[in-house]
């Protein structure tokens, strides 16, 4: 990896007592570790994970930019959605993994313009480093009467009324690597795992009966292919529908709907990592210091949402949504004439509506519960039909 970056001695040290929890973690399995397994220590072990160390992940001076922190245009496109679920269920929102917590701060913002402020924001967030980095940025940034709404949470409420929104959540949920190899065998099947010799690599191995190969052989996937599959994201679906009484979950991530996932010609997955704005496909490096993620395979988890009691509400690309939550309109408010004003605003709408940058690999994707109207943000362009 000669080509990206080299982390500083402190880096590198963290990075070193990460990797030993994870080589004594492959010498108490056997000597190999699955992939998810890999993934949820290099992103969450405590204290030394990426997303639970403290170097900054977000923004310019991070590892990878996201939607909110682009512009305030995002949120406040959101808010007229999330307004619209607001003023029918009179409920609150629950923001799963808050980042920076700049979505939250963006979003009271505009929710108070809209005269639709919900009694409580809550944030459900696993990181204690990214729940400081949030409540700074909320107490800095926010007047105090929308500071105190703001809660965070340990586990998903019961019973949740109002809005549960997730941007760019999915895609840091662990996933197994499956291989199929070419066999004339039609129940070949591996998983991918890792096992340590010196350094991290890759290590094929059989597919063992059970829940997880019953789950890949519903893919049918073609000979001498690699994807992912991520039954912790399919649970997490089951379980946002398990706590949602009434109203809405809005996810934005990257991703596909299962055919285009599992298209012949995506036979080596979607892995991604990110290391100070250098995107990569090797995981096993830099463990604990950059992200890893995989793209969203939106079918999926439509299937888990209606299997679990939730009605699929719409999909469609990001700039669609945002098109149909009136982003145009906001900026319009701002005179193109008035250069030092628009001219952010416009590079900003060209990064989240753009096909070439976020506008169509982002999709959004809502289900809900005992909603009595369509959604604003699928008015046109809804792809749902596609999943």
């Amino acid at each position: 990896m000669s080509s990206l970056p080299i982390p500083n001695a402190d880096a590198q040290a963290l990075s070193q007592q990460l990797a030993l929890l994870i080589q004594d973690k492959i010498s108490q399995n056997g000597g190999w570790l699955s992939f998810a397994d890999y993934m949820h220590m290099a992103l969450y072990t405590p204290g030394l994970g990426y997303y639970s160390g403290g170097a900054k992940k977000f923004g310019m001076g991070g590892d990878f930019v996201t939607a909110p922190e682009i512009s305030p245009l995002f949120a406040q496109a959101m808010a007229n959605q999330v307004a619209q679920v607001l003023v029918e269920t009179q409920g609150d929102v629950l923001e799963l993994g808050a980042g920076s917590g700049r979505l939250a701060v963006d979003l009271l913002l505009a929710l108070q313009a809209l005269n639709q402020l919900p009694a409580h924001y809550f944030i459900l967030e696993v990181s204690t480093y990214l729940r400081q980095v949030q409540r700074e940025s909320i107490q800095k940034s926010l007047p105090a009467n929308l500071a105190e709404r703001v809660i965070w949470l340990d586990a998903l409420p019961d019973n949740f009324v109002g809005v549960m929104l997730g941007n760019e959540v999915l895609d840091a949920v662990p996933v197994h690597l499956i291989y199929k190899p070419t066999s004339t065998d039609a129940q070949a099947l591996c998983e991918r795992g890792v096992t340590f010799n010196g350094e991290f690599y890759w290590q094929d191995k059989p597919l063992p009966a059970g829940k997880l190969l019953d789950l890949v052989r519903t893919y049918e996937l073609p000979d001498d292919y690699l994807t992912e599959v991520s039954p912790a994201a399919l649970g997490l679906v089951a379980g946002l529908a398990s706590a949602l009484g009434h109203g809405a979950i809005i996810l934005v991530d990257y991703g596909f709907s299962a055919r285009e996932y599992y298209h012949p010609q995506r036979n080596l997955g979607t892995l991604m990592c990110h290391y100070q704005h250098y995107a990569h496909v090797e995981p096993l490096v830099y463990v604990g210091l950059q992200d890893i993620t995989a793209h969203v395979d939106f079918s999926r988890v439509a299937n888990a949402g209606e299997h679990n009691g939730l009605a699929l509400m719409g999909f469609c690309s990001q700039a669609q949504f945002l098109m149909n939550c009136g982003i145009l309109e906001i900026m319009s408010q701002v005179s193109p004439h008035d250069m030092a004003r628009y001219a952010p605003l416009a590079a900003a709408a060209q990064k989240l509506l753009s096909p070439a940058e976020m506008g169509d690999l982002f999709k959004v994707i809502a289900l809900g519960k005992r909603l009595g109207q369509p959604l604003i943000g699928f008015a046109a362009g809804d792809k749902s039909n596609t999943l």
